[in-house]
């Protein structure tokens, strides 16, 4: 892994800017008329998309520390050709947003380039390759747009659940099978042995070696998890054995997330559940790991 000096987040072209028009075009006519289009609209600024804000944030936080290095550094990894990528870049510049290195991969999947830039998080809008980049061992999510994201602080918050998320489904798979009772007595039979990584573990092992490193360092954690006393213990125990301290840890119960997550003041929320991201995605911008028990369910569906 590369040195911890910064936070790097690799984010798909179709995630930053609305390229729904040309990706039409290219469904419905081809790669030379999606070509054609794209090189006659090339001074045409594209419109912001789903993680836009959320880059806008990333990169103000370097702004708020302009005597040191950066914080956060934002890659581009797009499908397009280099031409027809012309109008990416010229949109990032228009913008005003300080990405300088970027990939355009000619039709194939770009994924695959963020873990050698060293990417500690990947996300897009294809589905496929998320699945593929957390199958390479790359916390990765699927964006839901947020309507009214308002930032309320000058510092990165990053909300996660717990199962299949930042721990394996291990417990998942037991909530699924036997029900709520079975879950709270495995649980409590485990409290002591820790649950095993799930995808977003080694991301959140970047953030806190960044905040051990600088206190000042804007980031700020949550763990914002439906499960409840007694299963509490088993969560705080794994977290004590990877030497990860969360700044705040939110127990629900089974309580709906989204009011909690507003007033926590999450700028991405991270979770293994699609109906819990839509649920959040009017205020929050939110990430769907695909990953665990419930998502194999869903496939298989």
């Amino acid at each position: 892994m590369r040195s911890l000096n910064r936070l790097t987040v690799a984010i798909s072209s179709r995630a930053l800017f609305d390229l729904d028009e040309g990706h039409r075009v290219f469904e419905e006519e081809g790669f030379q008329a999606y070509r054609q289009y794209q090189c006659d609209n090339e001074r045409v600024i594209l419109a912001p998309g789903a993680a836009f804000n959320l880059v806008k944030k990333f990169l103000l936080i370097n702004q708020k520390r302009p005597a040191l290095d950066p914080l956060v550094e934002v890659l581009l990894l797009s499908r397009n050709t280099p031409d027809t990528g012309l109008r990416i870049f010229n949109s990032i510049q228009h913008y005003g947003l300080n990405i300088t290195r970027a990939v355009f991969s000619g039709g194939t999947s770009p994924y695959r380039y963020a873990k050698a830039f060293g990417a500690h998080l990947y996300l897009s809008l294809n589905p496929n390759d998320v699945r593929l980049a957390i199958q390479d061992g790359m916390a990765a999510a699927v964006l839901f747009d947020a309507n009214d994201n308002e930032y309320v602080s000058d510092e990165l918050r990053f909300a996660f659940d717990g199962d299949a998320v930042l721990f394996s489904d291990v417990a998942e798979k037991v909530f699924q099978g036997e029900g709520l009772e079975k879950f709270n007595q495995s649980e409590t039979e485990h409290a002591n042995l820790p649950l095993p990584p799930g995808p977003f573990k080694g991301f959140l092992t970047v953030l806190h070696e960044l905040q051990k490193q600088d206190l000042a360092i804007p980031l700020r954690t949550a763990l914002v998890t439906a499960r409840s006393a007694p299963a509490h213990e088993r969560v705080i125990n794994t977290l004590r054995s990877w030497d990860i301290r969360l700044d705040e840890a939110l127990f629900l119960g089974g309580l709906e997330k989204v009011e909690f997550l507003k007033v926590f003041g999450a700028d991405i929320f991270f979770d293994d559940k699609p109906f819990e991201c839509g649920i959040a995605s009017p205020h929050i911008t939110s990430g769907h790991v695909p990953f665990g028990v419930l998502n194999e369910i869903a496939k298989q569906n």
